[in-house]
């Protein structure tokens, strides 16, 4: 089981109604990007990490340690928003020359790839808040509740199932590689690396074409159907999504207009 999976059952707010944990998390997605705001941004990051930790029950070293994950694609995101080409390196905090023009990193140009980099932390937070919290058969469940597409939920659900197809292949391929000391030297490592990976897409079709054969045999029409559980459905948590939000709002109408 994934790390983030197991955590999505064993979180104190699984329990919850899928729907409102959707309702916030979307919301408070909408607003960081709607925002365009620094402290904004951070304060999301604050907020769905302090419900995921404190509410949900997701150790806050695992937390910071998903929220570094995509650290290293934003910095290389936002440097091409950091650098600038001038001709004026009196415009720029830092510059070396190059064939006549110079260019480095301006005072505005650094202040954009802040804003941008928290604001895209503050977007990943809200969708971890939501993982962390929420299975996958429940978020199928509350987009079903939505109206959303029936082909759209169910291709989600296959998706995800073989998922865990394809990491049991590939971990039953590496456990045979390593038991006949494949990866005993680096040339043996990257020659079997090489034939794990030419060989784990012809398993993995093979093996969910079996799934799918045994999916048909037991009456699958298109739609797989299970049992949904009991939730907590209270309109608290529609009212707590909408005050954090509107707060965030007129917070930032407040920033703007200083």
């Amino acid at each position: 089981m994934i790390s983030i999976d197991k955590y999505a059952y064993s979180s104190k707010l699984k329990h919850t109604d899928p729907l409102q944990k959707v309702t916030f998390a979307l919301l408070t997605l909408a607003v960081c990007l709607w925002a365009d705001n620094l402290i904004i941004s951070v304060a999301v990051i604050f907020i769905m990490g302090g419900m995921t930790v404190s509410r949900g029950g997701t150790p806050l070293r695992f937390f910071i340690k998903l929220l570094l994950l995509p650290v290293s694609f934003l910095i290389i995101g936002v440097s091409t928003v950091a650098v600038n080409i001038s001709e004026q390196p009196e415009s720029l905090l830092a510059a070396i020359p190059v064939a006549g023009t110079w260019i480095g990193v301006s005072n505005e140009g650094l202040q954009e790839a802040i804003k941008l980099f928290f604001k895209a932390l503050g977007a990943v937070s809200c969708l971890y808040f939501l993982s962390l919290s929420t299975p996958m058969v429940d978020l199928l469940a509350a987009l079903r509740r939505l109206r959303m597409p029936k082909l759209l939920v169910e291709l989600m659900g296959l998706v995800y199932r073989f998922i865990f197809v394809l990491l049991e292949t590939a971990d039953t391929i590496y456990n045979a590689q390593n038991c006949r000391m494949g990866y005993s030297s680096l040339t043996a490592g990257y020659r079997s690396l090489g034939s794990l990976i030419s060989m784990l897409f012809i398993k993995s079709y093979k093996r969910s074409d079996e799934l799918y054969t045994a999916l048909e045999a037991r009456g699958y029409e298109g739609e797989l159907n299970v049992l949904e559980e009991t939730y907590e459905k209270h309109w608290k948590g529609y009212v707590l999504a909408v005050t954090i939000n509107v707060i965030l709002v007129l917070s930032s109408i407040a920033l703007k207009q200083v």
